[in-house]
């Protein structure tokens, strides 16, 4: 399926050294805010205190976290838990505050919060209140980690099996260029990293991968049935080919992540904007970063297409 056909080859390959520039100074400045800002972790990651309380009706979230607020909590995170009527607080570790009086304190703000945006008499039910230390924080960062680590070498792995070498390490630069560029923004504007982010990243190396490999099937594919073309324009013949293809794919899942980023709330905020800077690098990565890095480790024609040797007739 085509929206459009374009007939004449795009010219990218021309600019390819622009387009790398361009992406490693982008890289060194994700690289820089994240060595000297840092992440700002979520509780899953510090450890805090997890409240969880049933109403009688479905509360108004935001009215459950202005209140929270106004009884001094912050960097909370309000959303339903199983149902519209039970709600889960997550509450930062601090220094200055008791874990043990966290969940009374968190009962106490909460409880002239009612169903709708209007306070109500009905309090809530305090259903249970559980810490989380530090330590299985650090157990989840470090299995998050390893997660991470086990993608990147299955996509080599593959990308090894099914091209070529030059082909799977410029696909994997490509995408870690995608990860530490959404650490970096994450990193520039201290927005909280959570669990749902780790999924949305991983998520986002397996989305840009995709795209990657159908421009190198593109590429293998122009390599075995057009000859006389050199190795930059049987690139560009590739990228131009599919652009059709890239829009309709990322314009797609973009209206589902801008819906998300929209109406998905405070709960899948974060989520959402990972995965839209990932799709929109992860298409720029794919194209013009990916497609000249195998240009520059020198894929060509003769990798692809076995040339047959003629048998030699035996003298009688």
């Amino acid at each position: 399926m085509e929206f459009f056909r374009i007939k004449s080859d795009i010219p990218f390959m021309r600019h390819a050294l622009v387009f790398n520039i361009i992406s490693l100074v982008t890289f060194l400045l994700a690289v820089f805010f994240l060595a000297s800002r840092g992440l700002h972790y979520s509780v899953e990651f510090t450890g805090g205190t997890l409240v969880e309380a049933s109403y009688a009706e479905a509360p108004n979230l935001e009215s459950i976290r202005k209140q929270l607020e106004s009884g001094g909590f912050n960097d909370i995170q309000v959303q339903n838990f199983g149902s519209s009527r039970d709600v889960l607080i997550r509450v930062p570790l601090t220094k200055d505050t008791e874990t043990s009086k966290v969940g009374e304190r968190v009962l106490a703000a909460i409880t002239p919060v009612g169903a709708g945006s209007t306070p109500s008499s009905a309090a809530p039910t305090l259903k249970r209140v559980e810490f989380v230390g530090p330590q299985v924080g650090r157990e989840l960062a470090e299995d998050g980690a390893l997660a991470l680590l086990l993608v990147i070498f299955g996509i080599v792995v593959y990308l090894a099996i099914r091209f070529e070498w030059r082909f799977a390490v410029s696909a994997i630069i490509a995408n870690l260029h995608d990860v530490v560029i959404i650490l970096g923004f994450f990193a520039l504007f201290q927005w909280e990293f959570s669990l749902p982010v780790l999924a949305a990243i991983l998520a986002v190396l397996g989305y840009s991968v995709n795209e990657s490999v159908v421009v190198f099937d593109r590429v293998r594919e122009t390599f075995k049935k057009k000859r006389g073309l050199t190795t930059p324009q049987v690139l560009d013949h590739a990228i131009t080919s599919t652009i059709s293809r890239t829009i309709i794919t990322h314009g797609s899942t973009q209206m589902m992540v801008t819906s998300m980023l929209i109406f998905g709330g405070p709960t899948l905020h974060y989520f959402a904007l990972a995965l839209t800077i990932g799709i929109l690098f992860g298409i720029y990565s794919s194209v013009l970063v990916a497609s000249p890095l195998v240009m520059w480790l020198g894929v060509s024609r003769e990798q692809f297409v076995q040339v047959k040797v003629e048998k030699q007739e035996a003298v009688v």
